[in-house]
C-alpha cells in the first residue's frame, strides 16, 4: 500500500509531466494512461473542450476474451490496439501520449507500442 510520501512524490511526478506535454502539445489531443494493479485504461482527452472522445480499458467486451488478465503487458497491448482503431474512426490520427506519473516501461510502453501499431503517431 501506499504510503502517504510515496503518493505525494507520484501526484508532483504526474503534475511535471503534464504540463510538459501541455506545453508540447500545440493543441493536440492527449492520449492519457491510468494503470492499477488489475487492470489498465486509456482515453483520448481533448483538453480545450474538457471531454474524452475515445476511451478503451481491460473492462472492455471486445478484449475481456482476448484475455487471460487485466494486468500483463498482453492486455495492455491490446488496449493500445482498441484504442488506436477507435480513435481512427473517430478520425484522429496525431496524439500526445500522458504518462502519467507513471514510468514509460512496461505496461504503458506495451499500451503504447500497441497504438503506434493501430495507426496513432505520437
Amino acid at each position: 500500500m501506499a504510503t502517504e510520501k510515496s503518493k505525494k512524490l507520484f501526484d508532483r511526478r504526474e503534475k511535471r509531466v503534464r504540463l510538459s506535454i501541455r506545453r508540447k502539445a500545440s493543441g493536440r489531443l492527449r492520449l492519457s494512461v491510468f494503470r492499477s494493479s488489475k487492470h489498465i485504461y486509456a482515453q483520448i482527452i481533448d483538453d480545450s473542450k474538457g471531454a474524452t472522445l475515445v476511451a478503451a480499458s481491460t473492462l472492455d467486451g471486445d478484449i475481456k476474451g482476448k484475455i487471460k488478465t487485466g494486468a500483463d503487458t498482453a492486455a495492455a497491448k491490446e488496449v493500445g490496439l482498441l484504442i488506436a482503431t477507435r480513435a481512427v474512426q473517430a478520425g484522429v490520427k496525431e496524439v500526445v501520449f500522458d504518462r502519467g506519473g507513471y514510468l514509460y516501461h512496461g505496461r504503458v510502453k506495451a499500451l503504447a507500442d500497441g497504438a503506434r501499431e493501430g495507426g496513432l503517431s505520437f
